[in-house]
């Protein structure tokens, strides 16, 4: 990767270097510092990303969220009240690049390369954005695909199960997590998170059981979300309240909106908390997360592919008669697809378990892997092939059922083998009733 400011090429890349180092500025990074070495000595000019930083015109504030589930929506909607309120914004995460409401970059990983991410920051500042907001996985605080970068504020959505084949237990990937909101930065976390762990210093907090800086002391979740919410600075004993009224369905969303609602209060404190409060009329949610792709039976398309962001999905439809179509990527984590299949158990009358990019590995064998959570094997259905297992859920749907598509959301692919083949969930389901 390559990028050019203020007249001077920056890249990463230490083979392009070698070959132009008079005109090219070597970024050393942690993905490639064991070229340095090999730069060094033929005197190509060195650089850290520190160092890259000073290159930039007057920084946006940039907002960073991780967490283990809802890092999109909060991002999304914490973009969409900023950009209705009036400021000039850009997101970056896993649905893309956009600034100020237009689509710069097609979808890629949750969170860029670092010398991609400077570039995304440096075209933000060239559109003069007041802000960035950017998701940020537990891979790229590892790999610091992040570093250099003074965040405005960090955001923690929740810490559950995942990745675990990457980081090899939950304590590490938890700690990995948590180290994001070591530092004595401006910070805001899910109060209701057990497994938050951070620094107290400029910390503010949010959520629903426990007290907080923002937080709800009522609130409906019937067919959409409605809220009574009240703002506390405790340090300079400043108190507001406002309502929520939002399209969004389920508990886990009013999460996602507290913080995003929190998030933007923290960044302009003379901005009423009505007045934010009122700009999620203008959100609908994101493309993929709780979607409905059909009314009458009802039919949703949702990202969740873990235990806990399942369960979120399930609990927003308490009471209701609930069937899913399901399964779990391969080469990747194994221990959470069991939990999955326990999950399902629980909530769901009807189970048909499918294939979810498999990849490499044997689709029978990650299916077998969540049927091992399921006690009640009499409710499942196995079909290998994902459009056959969502067409025949489809088909047995009832008017007065739910049916969950889950894992995907609104990928528009399935990567088998070593092949990416185009396949969308949305799609299938519209084609069923379009015949």
């Amino acid at each position: 990767m390559r990028f050019e400011i203020n007249n001077i090429i920056f890249s990463d890349d230490s083979r392009e270097v070698l070959e132009h180092k008079d005109s090219i500025v070597f970024v050393k990074t942690k993905l490639n510092e064991r070229f340095v070495d090999e730069v060094s000595k033929i005197g190509a000019k060195i650089v850290t990303p520190l160092e890259l930083k000073s290159h930039f015109a007057k920084m946006p504030k940039i907002i960073g969220i991780t967490g283990t589930n809802g890092k999109t929506t909060t991002a999304c909607c914490i973009y969409s009240i900023l950009l209705s309120l009036g400021f000039r914004c850009a997101l970056l995460g896993t649905r893309g690049f956009f600034i100020n409401d237009r689509q710069i970059a097609p979808k890629g990983l949750t969170t860029p390369t670092l010398l991609e991410l400077y570039n995304d920051i440096n075209i933000a500042i060239q559109n003069e954005c007041e802000y960035f907001v950017m998701e940020v996985s537990s891979h790229s605080i590892v790999q610091e695909r992040i570093a250099g970068i003074d965040f405005s504020l960090k955001i923690l959505t929740n810490i559950t199960a995942d990745h675990l084949d990457f980081h090899k237990s939950i304590e590490e990937y938890i700690r990995v997590k948590n180290s994001f909101f070591s530092d004595e930065s401006t910070k805001l976390i899910n109060k209701d998170c057990v497994n938050a762990k951070f620094n107290v210093i400029n910390a503010f907090t949010y959520g629903i059981e426990n007290n907080a800086n923002l937080t709800t002391n009522a609130y409906g979740l019937k067919d959409s979300i409605n809220a009574h919410i009240v703002w506390n600075d405790f340090r300079d004993k400043i108190k507001e309240e406002g309502f929520v009224n939002s399209n969004l369905v389920g508990r886990y969303n009013l999460y996602n909106i507290l913080a995003a609602i929190a998030a933007v209060k923290i960044l302009n404190q003379n901005i009423n908390l009505s007045d934010i409060a009122s700009t999620l009329s203008e959100f609908g949610g994101v493309a993929g997360r709780m979607e409905v792709v059909h009314t009458n039976p009802l039919v949703i398309v949702d990202f969740a592919h873990t235990a806990d962001g399942m369960k979120n999905i399930f609990e927003a439809f308490i009471g209701r008669k609930i069937k899913v179509v399901f399964g779990a990527g391969g080469d990747r984590d194994t221990t959470k697809r069991p939990q999955m299949g326990e999950i399902a158990n629980i909530f769901a009358s009807k189970i048909y378990l499918t294939s979810d990019n498999p990849r490499t590995e044997d689709k029978d064998k990650i299916i077998n892997d969540i049927l091992n959570g399921i006690d009640d094997k009499s409710k499942v259905t196995i079909e290998a092939d994902r459009a056959k297992a969502i067409f025949l859920a489809l088909s047995e749907l009832n008017g007065d059922e739910i049916l969950l598509i889950l894992g995907k959301g609104d990928e528009t692919y399935q990567i088998i083998g070593e092949n990416k083949i185009p396949f969308s969930d949305k799609v299938e389901v519209e084609n069923f009733y379009s015949t």
